[in-house]
């Protein structure tokens, strides 16, 4: 019996795996035409104007994001209109190659869409280029992107579970947790006692606990909806360095706020260090400040990327040889490695977390007499 358990799993991935490049609109049909990696992977990583469901690309089943303008007044329409609009093609410069843009129709008329941005049309009704990029001006874009809906989504998630979880105790006091509440207790706990307690002062780290936990919650949340290869997953999120930079610029807040005299003495006056060399050392702690939560951005933006660019990279291995049997190789290989980005997608949450904490804790930490 464990035997066909463990047998039904594989079976189960595969089926998701083989859905996944049913939906993401891989396709042997065209031969012809020289399979892109590079262009496929691209494409799945980066944000977009709709949600792709199944069939080709823009050709297929999407929900289309609404698009919000500010030109000359506020223009609200929905993306459907770039995406079946009308497909321009232009000789690129560089190698022959051609690029593509779509000119909006309807409401959108005017406007243009390339690479998932949105440009204004020129005089004559095209977008200009210099090499791959166009020179035309961009309206001001509040655009619901899919990245957007996937961080409204995972939001409203979290929401839900943590009003359940604390509903429970509200209701029931400190008993024995149940359901959703007997799973994240010890996570909490976790997060309480092995990242805040431990990094942050004792008599300090209280109130630091609900920030660390929301941050946690979040990135794990949104790592785990990125493995999901179809609604209400797909986007990636966590792998957008937008994202990254605001969780990052939050924990630099928390922490220069929280600094004390003991912080800042270290970092302009350091004690114990010869006058010339306090002259020397001051701008490479200053510069200190800004390294640390650059490098928290860059780790997180990096591993979730990484994973997905893996997954799909092995993916295309069928589609570069243009043989499924090749399918035997790289199926597996990208199991392997959704799996492994299930512990990764719990780890970044984790060192993102823990990190902040050491910080923080660096920042409230009373001098040693």
């Amino acid at each position: 019996m464990q035997h066909l358990s463990k047998l039904s799993f594989f079976m189960r991935k595969v089926a998701v795996l083989l859905a996944f490049m049913g939906m993401s609109g891989f396709s042997f049909a065209n031969e012809e035409k020289e399979f892109n990696v590079s262009e496929m992977i691209m494409h799945h990583i980066k944000d977009a104007h709709e949600w792709h469901l199944f069939g080709s690309e823009h050709g297929g089943t999407s929900i289309y994001l609404p698009i919000i303008l500010m030109d000359q007044g506020l223009k609200t329409f929905s993306s459907k209109h770039f995406y079946h609009g009308e497909t321009v093609e232009v000789p690129s410069k560089d190698q022959g190659a051609s690029l593509h843009y779509m000119k909006g129709v309807g409401p959108a008329a005017g406007y243009a869409l390339y690479h998932e941005e949105i440009y204004k049309l020129n005089a004559s009704g095209e977008l200009h280029f210099d090499g791959e990029h166009p020179h035309n001006a961009q309206p001001m874009d509040f655009s619901i992107t899919k990245n957007v809906m996937s961080l409204l989504m995972g939001a409203f998630l979290i929401l839900i579970v943590m009003f359940s979880v604390a509903k429970f105790y509200r209701k029931n006091g400190a008993v024995a947790p149940k359901g959703i509440a007997k799973f994240l207790e010890p996570i909490i706990v976790m997060v309480r006692d092995d990242i805040a307690k431990a990094n942050i002062d004792e008599h300090k780290y209280e109130k630091y606990v609900p920030y660390l936990l929301t941050i946690f919650f979040f990135i794990w949340f949104n790592n785990m909806l990125g493995l999901i290869p179809f609604l209400p997953g797909g986007a990636n999120l966590t792998g957008n360095i937008t994202v990254t930079l605001f969780l990052a610029v939050c924990t630099l807040l928390v922490t220069l706020f929280s600094g004390n005299k003991n912080y800042w003495g270290h970092i302009f006056w350091m004690p114990g260090v010869p006058v010339p060399m306090k002259f020397f050392m001051m701008p490479i702690e200053i510069i200190g400040i800004f390294t640390k939560p650059f490098a928290l951005m860059i780790r997180l933006f990096a591993n979730i990327t990484a994973g997905h660019i893996i997954v799909l990279a092995l993916i295309s291995i069928i589609f570069v040889n243009k043989n499924p049997g090749w399918a035997g190789l790289s199926v597996p290989m990208a199991l392997f490695i959704s799996i492994l980005e299930v512990l990764v997608a719990f780890l970044q949450g984790f060192l993102f977390a823990m990190l902040s904490a050491l910080f923080i804790g660096a920042a409230v930490e009373e001098a040693h007499h």
